[in-house]
């Protein structure tokens, strides 16, 4: 309990540092606005937006008392705000992947999502508000090298089909963690076992619900570009090499 406490009130106090860099980092873009479309720059403010509402808001501090706001934040990082960022960004349409890039991005996201649901690695960044920003940043970190191949650059001698493979397969190993999650049958992080309740879930239908966000969350994020991309490659009119920027053309 102690712990939890001390976790809980350096990540209240470490909101503001983070809120200001979140502005400063807004404020800098901006300063370059007239360069970029529209769309660029609200897609890039969004991804700011949904990066503070993950880490800095009030929202963020209730991780510690329920594993689904935990889960809904590795969500926000690395299937929303990661995208979002990529998409703001200036068009990039000299930088390539190649199949081996795409192997390497694909393993960062998955050991990212895998590795951080180790009990003791979860364990040790609820514990301490250092770690805690090592997992933030990585699932941010490894959200922006899982999809820059799906939006910002372009394919380089690989098969047209590689990229609806490459989400298909990132499917797996998240279903396999949620699936665990939902149906094991006992709480799998004891820290939520000795939070107090403020919520009617208990610890373990807190940890199912958790299971099933992140199943169905996961499976509709990468399944719909990936259909996306599917219907491109199979239309003469709209090959995919044609466009310079994958899913966002």
């Amino acid at each position: 309990m102690p712990m939890q406490s001390g976790a809980h009130i350096h990540l209240a106090a470490s909101s503001v540092p983070i809120t200001l860099a979140l502005a400063g980092i807004s404020l800098l873009y901006l300063c370059g606005w007239r360069r970029r479309a529209i769309w660029r720059v609200a897609t890039f403010l969004a991804a700011v937006f949904a990066v503070w509402i993950a880490i800095a808001s009030p929202l963020a501090t209730l991780n510690h008392q329920l594993l689904t706001f935990h889960m809904v934040k590795h969500l926000v990082l690395m299937t929303v705000a990661a995208p979002l960022v990529l998409w703001g960004l200036p068009a990039r349409g000299s930088l390539r992947w190649s199949g081996r890039s795409l192997v390497l991005c694909w393993l960062a996201g998955t050991a990212t999502v895998i590795g951080w649901h180790i009990p003791a690695v979860f364990q040790l960044a609820l514990g301490s508000q250092a770690w805690h920003s090592v997992e933030n940043s990585s699932f941010l970190l490894a959200g922006l090298l899982f999809w820059w191949p799906v939006v910002q650059s372009r394919p380089e001698n690989t098969p047209p089909w590689s990229l609806p493979l490459y989400l298909f397969f990132a499917t797996i190993p998240c279903d396999i963690l949620s699936a665990f999650l939902a149906f094991c049958g006992r709480v799998v992080y004891p820290s939520y076992l000795t939070v107090p309740r403020h919520f009617v879930l208990s610890a373990l239908e807190d940890q199912e619900f958790a299971g099933a966000l992140m199943w169905v969350a996961v499976t509709l994020i990468y399944l719909i570009p990936a259909v996306m991309i599917t219907v491109r490659v199979l239309s003469p009119r709209v090959p995919l090499n044609s466009q310079p920027e994958g899913v966002s053309a």
